[in-house]
């Protein structure tokens, strides 16, 4: 690759965009402490604040009180500059996001993904609607990030398989760009989740971490070098595969709930485990089958305990509850026994790659709370030479939106801050 010469419109798109990342991160600044932090003379600072300020990108919001002379002006990033959005589809529900080039999320709505076979047509709905809800127009959008099961082509940027989302395939990811007119990005929901983490939750700062989703379908979402990892297809962090002993190993790897640890810490395993151990007697809520709704995905495997017509959200729920009430209650046997059994996965993916922290997330993980993640760890050190921190997820709200919010963020930051000059 050639490179670039150091011309003046260069090292001015470099200052310019060293300046705004300092706005972005340390809030409002005069113009002196803009050339301190940079190096830049006041002069050249100058120049600068007003080519940033003429293209709308900074504006001054307020005054610091000096020494003699009159206040200085401060000078902050303009969150209307540019916005980004993310949706999070599932089987049974869906949310989508618009934040501001600052962060701050403008606008949050929930989507109705039932009865809809078409992934665009969906998907542009629900960008018309959080968009109306922002009070902004589509053509303000600088990045879109949609989190969704599935394994998504790296190559590509198209959803490979997903077995929950038949609709969703090859060619839905030209439809969508085709259809908005805006830069779209299609992500696995357990890789934003560990994206949300590593900017809002238990690993920030840390540029090496494994979060654990842990519900009714495992997923493991793998940050190396500050970086997520993929893998070669998209399929890095299906451990609802792995092999563990005393389990079959599955037969046939279309069915989903046929791998050996999901068979050891899905949904079925968890339900059966609190039955024996007489869980939340009478206060877990009992879902009652609706016919013809059908669950529609590959976590549920199309039953529940051989009912159909529940949503995955209701499973999800019924398993958060069962953990709840285990944590609530004390029933350490229960808790200990699940413990053990998730530890197995994670002590796995400990001996591979030495994370030193991992991340309990999901229905499960997060309704087990603290409590659950210390016998966690506990059971992982015993079988494992490396010993892993073991933390719940600090990530507020839901965190499959939060991360493509972080991703689209980092898309339409790095537009904007490139495009000055």
């Amino acid at each position: 690759m050639p490179r670039r010469p150091g011309t003046p419109r260069l090292l001015r798109q470099l200052n310019d965009r060293a300046a705004l990342e300092l706005l972005l991160a340390g809030g409002p600044l005069t113009r002196a402490e803009l050339g301190e932090h940079t190096g830049l003379s006041k002069v050249t600072a100058g120049q600068l604040l007003a080519r940033l300020e003429e293209r709308g990108l900074v504006a001054v919001v307020g005054e610091q009180a000096g020494g003699r002379g009159p206040n200085a002006a401060l000078y902050g990033l303009v969150p209307s500059c540019a916005y980004a959005a993310g949706l999070d589809v599932q089987p049974g529900r869906g949310s989508a996001a618009v934040a501001d080039i600052t962060g701050e999320t403008v606008a949050e709505v929930s989507v109705d993904p039932n009865g809809h076979d078409d992934p665009v047509r969906l998907v542009c709905g629900a960008v018309d609607k959080v968009c109306a809800s922002a009070g902004i127009t589509r053509s303000r959008l600088r990045a879109f990030v949609i989190g969704t099961r599935g394994v998504v082509d790296p190559a590509t940027g198209d959803v490979r398989f997903s077995f929950d989302l038949p609709s969703w395939h090859v060619g839905v990811l030209a439809g969508l760009r085709d259809a908005l007119d805006v830069p779209v990005r299609i992500e696995n929901d357990v890789n934003l989740a560990a994206l949300a983490e590593h900017v809002h939750g238990a690993a920030t700062g840390l540029d090496d971490f494994v979060l654990v989703w842990a519900g009714v379908g495992q997923g493991l979402g793998v940050m190396l070098g500050g970086r997520l990892h993929r893998g070669f297809t998209g399929g890095a962090g299906e451990i609802g595969w792995l092999p563990v002993p005393g389990e079959p190993l599955p037969t046939d790897v279309h069915e989903p709930q046929s791998g050996s640890f999901q068979r050891l810490v899905g949904g079925d395993a968890v339900r059966g485990l609190a039955g024996a151990h007489g869980i939340g007697s009478g206060r877990v809520p009992v879902f009652v089958p609706v016919p013809g709704a059908g669950i529609g995905g590959a976590d549920a495997a199309g039953s529940v305990n051989g009912s159909h017509g529940l949503t995955l959200s209701d499973v999800s729920a019924s398993l958060g509850d069962h953990v709840r009430a285990a944590v609530e209650e004390g029933a350490e046997d229960f808790l200990v026994e699940l413990a053990g059994r998730l530890a197995v996965g994670v002590a796995a993916v400990s001996v591979v790659l030495d994370p030193g922290l991992v991340v309990l997330s999901g229905d499960v993980g997060r309704a087990g709370g603290p409590t659950l993640a210390a016998r966690v760890e506990e059971a992982v050190a015993r079988i494992c030479p490396s010993r892993p921190r073991v933390v719940v997820s600090r990530v507020e709200g839901n965190p499959v939106l939060r991360g493509a919010l972080v991703s689209a963020l980092g898309q339409a930051r790095e537009q904007v801050f490139s495009e000055t000059v």
